[in-house]
């Protein structure tokens, strides 16, 4: 494993986050599409993994296959980019604004529930038989987390949306530092190795990922779970969203950039 010095791989999240911004809609687009549609497909193997083994550890361990094949493609998630392109602003690159940096995180919100659906839609055709039966137990049990996942935090009123905005933040943490991981060796095996602990670990926990929800959810709705889109929107998606941007840029982005970018001078003893 071919590692690299903090300082070396914090300048290139920045290098990276400045390069996202400058992408064309058309290659930004496409990315986020694909990345998407790979976690959707890693979410539902996870899924179908620990239903089939009675082992929800063993489907967390092989889910960061589709989280490690979808950067080394180099294909966006949401959840990344919070990390990643805000650097870029702080760093006070040439051209980078806000504005910027809202523009790719609309463009890859867009691509990534693009990608989501169509593996959602997919899927439920797949189990279903072109829709001529219920789907089985793997649609049921998915039916059920889209339920328990929106009306069972909406059942604590507020404290169930922080709880929600809570296990965001944590995920992205996690999340966040697979995206790091992904940049502090050279080789594709320390990558691979760097980026599967942080994942496995956000997966088990069932810490919220906004992308990943935006398969699951639409999934659970296309199937029969009795929950509707604002419930979905307002007691998942939204604080979600929210806690996956305070976790990934406050916990993850701002500390690296901070004592490894912007470092401050050696006091004298």
């Amino acid at each position: 494993m071919s590692y690299l010095e903090p300082s070396e791989f914090v300048t290139k999240m920045v290098d990276a986050g400045e390069s996202k911004i400058f992408m064309s809609a058309k290659d930004t687009l496409i990315r986020a599409f694909m990345a998407g549609a790979m976690l959707a497909l890693a979410a539902i193997f996870a899924i179908t993994v620990a239903m089939k083994t009675g082992s929800p550890l063993l489907g967390a361990v092989l889910f960061p296959v589709g989280f490690i094949m979808l950067y080394l493609m180099k294909f966006d998630l949401l959840t990344g980019v919070f990390t990643l392109v805000p650097l870029a602003l702080l760093d006070k690159r040439p051209g980078v604004d806000v504005k910027q940096v809202l523009r790719n995180w609309g463009l890859v919100f867009l691509g990534n529930l693009g990608g989501a659906l169509m593996v959602a839609f997919a899927m439920a055709f797949i189990l279903t038989y072109g829709f001529d039966t219920d789907g089985g137990a793997i649609a049921a049990k998915v039916g059920h987390i889209g339920e328990a996942r929106t009306l069972g935090y909406k059942s604590h009123g507020i404290g169930g949306w922080f709880t929600i905005f809570f296990r965001g933040m944590m995920c992205n943490w996690m999340v966040s530092m697979g995206v790091v991981g992904a940049m502090i060796s050279t080789s594709a095996t320390g990558k691979m190795l760097a980026m599967w602990m942080p994942i496995m670990l956000f997966f088990f926990m069932g810490f919220e990922h906004s992308i990943v929800n935006m398969f699951l959810f639409p999934f659970s709705m296309i199937m029969g779970g009795d929950f509707t889109l604002a419930d979905y929107l307002i007691w998942n998606e939204l604080p979600t969203v929210l806690g996956n941007i305070v976790g990934g840029f406050v916990l993850v982005g701002l500390p690296l950039y901070y004592t490894h970018v912007k470092t401050s001078p050696q006091r004298n003893a």
